[in-house]
C-alpha cells in the first residue's frame, strides 16, 4: 500500500509542476477503518482560494501537526492517530481525511471526528 501511495504522489507532483499553493492528500470511500481498503485523491486550491473538493459539512476535525524535521515525521503522525484511536481517544467518523501541504513545508493531518 505504502508504494503505491508513493507512487501516487510522485505522479501528482511530476502532474503538479510549479504550482506553489496548499495541496491536499483526501482519503475517503473507507471500507472500515484505517486497516480497510479507502480511496486516496490528491486535491489543489483554485486561484480564487477556494478547494476543488468539498468536506463534508457535518464534520468536525482533530488536527495533527507533522514534524517536517523529522524523516519520518508524516508516519509518526499517522501512528499517533492510529493508536489514540486504538486506545478510546480518537472517535473517528470515516467519512474524509486529509493531508494538508503547505507551500512553506509545513503539513497537517485532519481527522473527521464524531
Amino acid at each position: 500500500m505504502m508504494s503505491k501511495i508513493q507512487t501516487m504522489w510522485e505522479e501528482a507532483f511530476r502532474q503538479l509542476g510549479k504550482y506553489r499553493g496548499n495541496v491536499y492528500g483526501l482519503y475517503y470511500d473507507y471500507q472500515s477503518n484505517y486497516r480497510g481498503d479507502y480511496s486516496l485523491s490528491v486535491a489543489i486550491e483554485e486561484d480564487r482560494g477556494g478547494a476543488r473538493f468539498h468536506l463534508p459539512n457535518h464534520d468536525r476535525y482533530e488536527v495533527f501537526k507533522v514534524d517536517t524535521a523529522d524523516e519520518q515525521g508524516l508516519l509518526k503522525a499517522w501512528s499517533k492517530i492510529w493508536d489514540q484511536e486504538e486506545a478510546g481517544l480518537l472517535k473517528r467518523t470515516y467519512s474524509c481525511d486529509f493531508e494538508k501541504y503547505y507551500p512553506a513545508g509545513e503539513v497537517e493531518i485532519y481527522i473527521a471526528i464524531h
